[in-house]
C-alpha cells in the first residue's frame, strides 16, 4: 500500500464501527490524533457524540493513546479529562510517537490503527510505524494556516476518493436483517 493511501476513509470518528471496523479486524488499539479529529479547532471542544463513541469503544475493550504534534498544556489537560495516555510533540510523520503510543497502550503494530485527519502526518506516520491508518475528514474547516496549505496538497492526492458511507444505526441494521430473514 502506498504510504499516503489510507487503509479506510471516514467522514467522522463516530462512523467507525467499534465492532465491525475495529474489533472484527483485530484492531484493539486506536492511536488517536487530537486537533480536528476529536477536538474541534474552532470551539476546542470534544463533540458529545465523539465522547460517547470513545466511551463505547473503551467499554468494548479498545485501548487508546492520544498521539498529537501539539505541545501546549491544553492537549495534556484534554488527555487528563478523557483519562487517556498521550504522546505530545509526536513529530508526526516520524513513526517514533506512534511506536511510543503503542507501547503506552500495550499494543503491537498488528492490532493498532492510527486515526487522524491528515495524510501528511497521521497516515504517513502510521504506515511508517507499520500499522493501519484510518483517515477522517476534519471536524471543522477552520485550521492553522500551514495545515490549510497542506490540505490543498492532500486534496490532490485524495482525488475523487470519498469517505465511506455512514453506517446505519444498530437498530436499523437489526431490523433490516430480520426483514431479510422473513423474505421481505
Amino acid at each position: 500500500m502506498p504510504l499516503l493511501e489510507p487503509d479506510r476513509y471516514f467522514s467522522r470518528v463516530t462512523h467507525i464501527s467499534v465492532e465491525r471496523d475495529l474489533l472484527a479486524r483485530g484492531l484493539t488499539c486506536v492511536l488517536l490524533d487530537v486537533d480536528n479529529t476529536i477536538l474541534t479547532r474552532d470551539t476546542h471542544e470534544v463533540p458529545r457524540d465523539v465522547g460517547m463513541w470513545l466511551g463505547r469503544a473503551r467499554e468494548a475493550g479498545v485501548a487508546f493513546c492520544l498521539v498529537s504534534n501539539n505541545w501546549h498544556a491544553s492537549v495534556h489537560a484534554l488527555a487528563g479529562e478523557l483519562d487517556l495516555p498521550i504522546v505530545a510533540k509526536a513529530c508526526k510523520p516520524s513513526p517514533h510517537g506512534l511506536v511510543l503510543g503503542m507501547r503506552k497502550a500495550g499494543a503491537r503494530r498488528e492490532n493498532a490503527v492510527m486515526v487522524g485527519d491528515q495524510l501528511m502526518t497521521d497516515v504517513l506516520a502510521a504506515h511508517l510505524a507499520g500499522c493501519k491508518a484510518y483517515l477522517l475528514r476534519p471536524l471543522v474547516e477552520q485550521d492553522l494556516p500551514h495545515t490549510l496549505l497542506m490540505r490543498n496538497f492532500e486534496n490532490v492526492i485524495l482525488g475523487e476518493l470519498q469517505p465511506e458511507p455512514e453506517p446505519a444505526p444498530a437498530s436499523c441494521q437489526q431490523n433490516c436483517r430480520q426483514s431479510e430473514r422473513k423474505g421481505a
